[in-house]
């Protein structure tokens, strides 16, 4: 039996974010008052590495700058954020021990 990936708070906003579609982070941040600006780029950066999420570059076709970066969720990360709403509604029902 595999081992359940591990997921923690934030990583697990940032999933249920993007149950709607792509974001790029500071569109999360904006949405969500669990992420913040200075570290959620290092959490998109790690679920990528995990296989949550995949990212692809937008250029914005009238802006000047750096291209956006979107993100989107997985099918392990989709597994994964099911996986722990099963656990937490199990554990409010009392059938965790």
């Amino acid at each position: 039996m595999e081992k359940m990936p591990r997921l923690s708070n934030v990583e697990y906003e940032i999933l249920n974010l993007l149950r709607a579609g792509e974001m790029y982070g500071l569109e999360m941040v904006r949405e969500s008052s669990l992420l913040k600006r200075g570290t959620v780029y290092v959490t998109l950066d790690r679920m990528v590495a995990k296989g949550f999420l995949t990212s692809r570059s937008e250029d914005l076709p009238h802006e000047a700058g750096i291209a956006r970066r979107m993100y989107k969720i997985t099918a392990l990360g989709q597994r994964v954020r099911a996986a722990r709403d099963a656990a937490e509604t199990a554990f409010a029902r009392g059938a965790l021990a």
